[in-house]
């Protein structure tokens, strides 16, 4: 039985490559991989997925208002796995049909996302895949003064920022994974 997977960590933690690995794996045996991300992620352009040590890939985007299961015909597909990153901008419905997917079609859907906003705030679509995935990855990463990262500080010059719009696209330039401690104290570190 095919199963939906959540991989979750923090800015930085290697999400992406992750992602970008494991499509190579299915494809270096032949297979069909489906790589999905939601068009909100703009950083690297349209159609385009790249991780920060420069693995990069084409991409299928999808907005908020697309049903997954309209997009594809996921019957007729001959796909043996569904990657998706950015994965904690998705919707609940979203996430659903993802889950959908995986048990009607017998294709394993792999995601990769944040836990959290900037705020510690469960994003839509993560906190859905705590709820239903039925494999769920921390993939750690380490603050600067060494305790596990579990936030995606937002910044403003040495200043760490609290309050805002929850969504913000942006990268190093504007967020720094931190330890709760440091975040809480607004440690940003050297």
């Amino acid at each position: 039985m095919a199963k939906l997977y959540f991989s979750y960590g923090t800015m930085g933690s290697s999400k992406t490559a992750q992602a970008l690995m494991l499509r190579f794996s299915y494809l270096e045996r032949g297979q069909k991989v489906l790589l999905l991300k939601p068009a909100i992620d703009t950083r690297d352009g349209e159609n385009l997925i790249k991780s920060r040590i420069g693995l990069e890939a084409p991409v299928i985007q999808y907005s908020t208002e697309d049903n997954l299961l309209d997009l594809y015909n996921f019957e007729f597909l001959e796909l043996d796995c569904v990657v998706v990153d950015e994965v904690h901008f998705s919707t609940k419905e979203q996430i659903e049909q993802l889950k959908y997917i995986a048990e009607e079609f017998g294709i394993p859907v792999h995601t990769f996302g944040l836990r959290a906003n900037f705020k510690t705030e469960l994003f839509e679509g993560s906190k859905r895949l705590f709820e239903i995935a039925d494999s769920i990855t921390e993939i750690k990463s380490p603050c600067h003064c060494g305790k596990k990262t579990i936030v995606n500080a937002r910044y403003k010059g040495r200043k760490i920022i609290y309050d805002g719009e929850s969504i913000v696209i942006g990268g190093n330039d504007q967020y720094k994974s931190l330890c709760y401690k440091c975040w809480r104290e607004g440690n940003l570190g050297k």
